[in-house]
């Protein structure tokens, strides 16, 4: 049982960087716009969130410095493919390698520093408890993460704003023909996947491993880059694709510790085998994007194109 308890709380932990990244993601790809630049993002604000903490000794303006931090560079990704209409593919590149090289020299001033902790949103007693910390034990960002699911959901699929969204995403000269500015609804969806990732990037340095480290995101901006295809566009598929992704993550490093010894096959597969699964799927993901015109992927139509109106 409390291996069971532990994989749980450890799955959903990991689960929740790439998931609210990939939320984040989501939106802004529904918009037509496409962003390969979310693991700069993470990383900038996981410097921000750390250093906004460390400054402020309060975890929750560290949240608000990530997101803040990730909106801004979004917008100057958005300001570059949106307003110059640069190429959205090698621009996002460029975003990634600018957030990895600046949060390496920011951070330099942060290095063997410590972030003071959130407090439970819950009575400690439960969050202690052997069996409800499965339910009330976790950091208030990941609530934050699944309360996001329902509210990125209902926003796409209930509201007025989410149908233009979808609108520009699908046919944006049809949208601005009837009078929708596309370009503002692309930098907000933009700015607000800019958002979401930050603080994806936050919860590596203030909950994962409170301490600055270079590039400590590992990768996660891409592993939700292809989770949003996994997910087929749809935020609650994309919870669910979150949680396999973790639960590849927690076999890694379960068996570098050798603690898949329950599982007979295990034994015969190197734990490196582990480490670059989710990395495999990922580049299969993004081989699949590339291709989506052939395979029939179910992605918004404008993904990825410059908006040109008609003259």
């Amino acid at each position: 049982m409390d291996f069971l308890i532990a994989a749980i709380i450890t799955i959903v932990g990991i689960s929740t960087p790439i998931l609210l990244a990939g939320l984040g993601e989501l939106v802004v790809e529904k918009s037509g716009v496409l962003n390969l630049g979310v693991e700069g993002m993470m990383l900038v604000g996981a410097i921000a969130g750390f250093a906004a903490t460390v400054l402020t000794g309060n975890p929750w303006l560290g949240v608000i410095g990530a997101a803040v931090a990730g909106a801004l560079a979004a917008s100057l990704f958005g300001f570059l493919v949106l307003t110059l209409n640069s190429n959205q593919v090698a621009t996002g590149l460029a975003l990634t390698i600018f957030g990895t090289g600046l949060s390496s020299l920011i951070g330099l001033s942060f290095v063997g520093r410590i972030v003071p902790q959130f407090g439970s949103v819950f009575p400690p007693e439960l969050a202690r408890d052997p069996i409800l910390k499965v339910i009330f034990g976790y950091s208030p960002v990941v609530y934050f993460a699944l309360v996001m699911v329902f509210v990125v959901g209902w926003f796409l699929k209930s509201t007025r704003a989410g149908l233009i969204l979808r609108a520009v995403g699908e046919n944006d000269l049809s949208a601005h023909s009837i009078g929708y500015s596309v370009i503002g609804v692309r930098y907000a969806a933009v700015a607000f996947g800019g958002a979401m990732a930050g603080i994806g990037g936050a919860y590596f340095s203030m909950v994962i491993t409170p301490m600055w480290a270079e590039r400590m995101t590992a990768g996660r901006g891409w592993i939700a880059l292809a989770l949003v295809v996994f997910a087929g566009w749809r935020s609650g598929r994309l919870l669910v694709g979150a949680i396999f992704f973790g639960v590849l993550m927690w076999m890694e490093l379960n068996a570098k510790a050798g603690g898949l010894a329950f599982l007979s096959f295990a034994q015969y597969i190197p734990s490196q085998f582990w480490a670059a699964m989710p990395y495999l799927m990922t580049v299969v993901v993004l081989t699949l994007i590339s291709m989506r015109d052939r395979v029939g992927l179910n992605a918004p139509a404008c993904l990825g194109k410059p908006f040109v109106p008609a003259t």
